[in-house]
């Protein structure tokens, strides 16, 4: 057994009890057939060990297998469409559905390997360091989402939304066990949702006037600061594919608009209050019509490009690091183009006096550093307006 003491105490299956549904790797059938009882550990359930090769690592999770709630959850997940797998503390790979075998293909059976051998993430990340920065911290509730593209694969740009939470915890509050699910996302798949979401995107600049060319600027302008604070230990999930993703996300910020009435969108001189109120709303309509969208960030603007940094924005008046990252960029980006764009209810501003409100904002509307970042690349900011001026 493990060194490690997993406290798996009363829900062990009773001898009783039929052993859920196994994978079976054909390839490893001659391995289970020299298996007999006497080599387990007293007390230990035969299990289908046709799923693993290595026997020191069969012994280690043995109890885990059988315990009774991991039975459960993998009868509910055998049959499932979706591929999932069961990892340990130590993200070995414990069990996988029929679905994630069909979907990748391995050498052998990846079951028993290291989920971290298997997958990567973005160039220059260590999913090792990267996974147990989430799993083992209480504050993220030991939970990961991101992208993961196979090892085996390295010039697919097909990759994995994935999602790992805890299913098993002990008595002493640390998951023993973790699914992780995910959709498969190919370039055919994302270019078709791209052209979905894009289509959308057209039908609400009908309802409003003012779009012009504004959307395809803030997508520079997002593409340029991101590629900026790559690296930066204050961003850490600024990666390739971040910058990838706000680049043409970041044009969704305002799709909720398509839900605001006419009137009120492209009203002459200030909103009333009640107006106001209404017209806020575009940014949970945002969030509501991007829910369905696999990628979280254009949900994140959608709903939190109005906050402010400290707490006075809409629609939650969330404030500082409590506003994702995606949104804090984006804040700038549209605050910048509304500022310099000819709109119904005032003149255009030059980007002298543009670069002077923004600044003014530093740590009160937006993020200081994303402020700093700004000033030092402002005349990049003017270029793309100049460049795609309406």
């Amino acid at each position: 057994m493990s060194d490690r003491d997993w406290s798996l105490k009363e829900e062990n299956l009773t001898p009783e009890e039929d052993v859920p549904e196994f994978y079976e790797a054909p390839e490893e059938l001659e391995e289970l057939e020299e298996l007999e009882e006497e080599d387990f550990e007293p007390g230990q359930r035969l299990l289908p060990w046709a799923l693993f090769r290595d026997l020191p690592e069969e012994l280690r999770n043995a109890d885990l297998l059988s315990h009774k709630s991991i039975r459960q959850w993998i009868n509910r997940n055998k049959m499932s469409l979706i591929p999932v797998c069961l990892l340990d503390l130590d993200l070995k790979i414990l069990w996988t559905n029929l679905e994630y075998l069909k979907h990748l293909t391995f050498r052998r059976s990846p079951v028993n390997r290291s989920f971290p051998d298997l997958f990567k993430t973005e160039h220059g990340t260590d999913i090792s360091i990267l996974l147990r920065s989430h799993l083992e911290n209480a504050e993220t509730a030991h939970s990961w989402s991101g992208r993961l593209y196979p090892v085996a694969d390295e010039n697919s740009s097909t990759f994995l939304r994935a999602m790992i939470q805890p299913v098993l915890y002990a008595d002493d509050e640390i998951p023993h066990a973790f699914s992780c699910h995910w959709d498969i996302i190919t370039p055919e798949f994302k270019d078709m949702l791209q052209k979905t979401f894009f289509s959308l995107l057209e039908a609400s600049k009908l309802k409003d006037n003012d779009t012009g060319n504004h959307i395809a600027r803030v997508n520079s302008y997002c593409r340029l600061m991101s590629t900026r604070i790559k690296g930066m230990k204050d961003y850490p999930e600024v990666n390739d594919a971040f910058i990838e993703d706000i680049a043409y996300l970041a044009a969704m910020h305002d799709v909720g608009k398509i839900g605001t009435p006419d009137d009120i969108l492209n009203k002459e001189g200030p909103l009333d209050e009640w107006e106001r109120e209404i017209m806020n709303e575009h940014t949970k309509n945002g969030a509501y019509i991007l829910s369905t969208y696999p990628n979280p960030m254009a949900r994140e603007i959608a709903l939190s490009h109005h906050e402010r940094w400290d707490g006075t924005g809409y629609p939650y008046g969330i404030f500082g690091r409590m506003i994702p990252v995606a949104a804090r960029i984006v804040a700038v980006a549209d605050v910048y183009d509304a500022l310099r764009a000819r709109r119904s209810y005032k003149d255009p501003f030059g980007h002298e006096e543009t670069v002077r409100i923004i600044e003014a904002g530093r740590g009160s509307h937006f993020d200081p550093s994303l402020v700093d970042l700004f000033l030092e690349i402002q005349t990049e900011f003017e270029e793309i307006f100049e460049q795609s001026r309406d």
